[in-house]
């Protein structure tokens, strides 16, 4: 070996150490949802652009993942350098400072091409404080051999008269096929984000203008009867404990007539690799029952960075990469356009091969039928469609879902849980001073 090569080597060796000592790694909370895990897998892609970042994952079930990241941030115990949070919690956090600012993305990422929905929920005084991954609504997926066969035609804008009926004449208990599939599991964004949003089209609220409860109304009644109604007699087993997860793997073996769930899941339910009835899906807009707005909710998975991270620079480059329209180009290359993550930006809904996509013209409908600021019929002091976005809704909405999802159970009637939805809701407004 010539001295001229050791030096060499020994130059590269150097410069192999230096790199490694300016190597960071990222440590990145998120939800155990398909469109997460598909990212997971496509990471040899970002490693490839960012040799100097390292990405680890913490991938958890949702109500875990709020918990978690909830406490590390409020706590400030920087366990996590990005985070997966929803549209509930990126304006409280960023107006308490939690969260670090997005706006010096590079120009190439575009942020103007956002959907408006989507961006306003997610700024904060004209500081974007999250990207979103992707965007959604709700609607009713559903399978058009089973209308047929029960001798309906599901409209694109439907009553819940008809789901009613739809759900009834599509039940075969005997072939362990249930006629409508919601979900059943307590928490503020699990089953009280369905039932929020279906409040809110039966003419009920949270909260009055002077932030008074409303579950003492006859509208909520109505709204958690019907459910019950629908869910005893033509929903699965055990549905108090299902969750979005749940009803998923359930429409994908054949077992739900009716689903009415977040937009993102149409790409799972479409796709022959996952799902036994990917060919027999058919959509239409979440229900209403007249009255002038319907059962759809407006929400985002959004990448955010806590304002305790020592990583802020190589973060934003994940997140920049990770909710790219570069991004969006390489799952429709690997994978097809329906599996690209919906519902984020302009560009996508734009673009004639998006637009092929069986679901792609309903998924923006949802999204733009929605209003945050206006979310029910009669007047309310909050922002949200099927949250109310205050920082005590977390406890108070996981707290009525419990009642909510025991009365599913059927350990306590509609009337009991909406008494103590009630009650819990009055005294815990009182505490924190919204009720003087």
């Amino acid at each position: 070996m010539t001295a001229r090569f050791r030096a060499l080597m020994g130059a590269c060796a150097v410069a192999a150490l230096s790199s490694a000592a300016g190597a960071e790694t990222i440590t990145v909370a998120t939800v155990n949802n398909g469109d997460m895990i598909r990212m997971q897998g496509l990471m040899s892609e970002f490693n490839a652009q960012h040799p100097d970042i390292t990405v680890e994952w913490v991938t958890l079930e949702e109500n875990v993942l709020r918990q978690k990241v909830t406490t590390d941030i409020a706590t400030k115990g920087g366990q996590f350098d990005v985070l997966t949070i929803g549209t509930y919690e990126v304006p409280i956090w960023g107006k308490q400072g939690w969260l670090v600012s997005l706006n010096d993305l590079p120009p190439e990422y575009d942020a103007d091409d956002i959907l408006p929905a989507i961006r306003n929920g997610l700024t904060v005084d004209g500081e974007l404080y999250a990207a979103p991954f992707y965007g959604e609504s709700s609607m009713i997926m559903y399978r058009k051999d089973l209308m047929e066969k029960a001798g309906l035609t599901m409209p694109d804008a439907p009553t819940w008269d008809f789901v009613k009926e739809a759900a009834q004449k599509m039940t075969d208990k005997d072939a362990e096929v249930y006629g409508i599939c919601l979900r059943g599991k307590a928490g503020w964004g699990e089953n009280m984000a369905f039932l929020t949003a279906m409040a809110n089209s039966y003419g009920a609220r949270w909260f009055d203008e002077n932030w008074q409860p409303q579950f003492d109304g006859e509208a909520w009644k109505a709204t958690l009867t019907d459910y019950l109604d629908m869910m005893t007699n033509y929903g699965p087993p055990g549905a108090s404990n299902n969750g979005f997860n749940e009803n998923l793997a359930l429409f994908q073996q054949g077992k739900c007539g009716m689903w009415i769930d977040a937009t993102v899941a149409a790409s799972f339910v479409t796709n022959p690799e996952e799902s036994t009835v990917a060919d027999k899906v058919g959509f239409a807009l979440a229900p209403d029952t007249g009255k002038g707005k319907r059962a759809n909710w407006l929400w985002a998975w959004n990448l955010a960075i806590p304002a305790g991270s020592q990583k802020v620079d190589a973060a934003k480059q994940f997140i920049a990469w990770a909710t790219s329209k570069d991004y969006a180009e390489l799952v429709a290359s690997k994978e097809g356009w329906a599996n690209v993550p919906p519902g984020t930006r302009i560009s996508l809904y734009e673009n004639p091969e998006y637009q092929k996509v069986p679901f792609a013209k309903m998924t923006l409908d949802s999204i733009n039928a929605a209003d945050p600021t206006h979310p029910a019929v009669d007047p309310v002091p909050y922002v949200g469609v099927q949250f109310v976005a205050i920082p005590e809704f977390q406890g108070i909405g996981t707290a009525v879902g419990q009642q909510f999802s025991a009365a599913l159970a059927g350990s306590m009637s509609a009337e009991q849980a909406l008494q103590a939805a009630q009650q819990f809701t009055t005294r815990e407004m009182t505490r924190a001073g919204y009720i003087k």
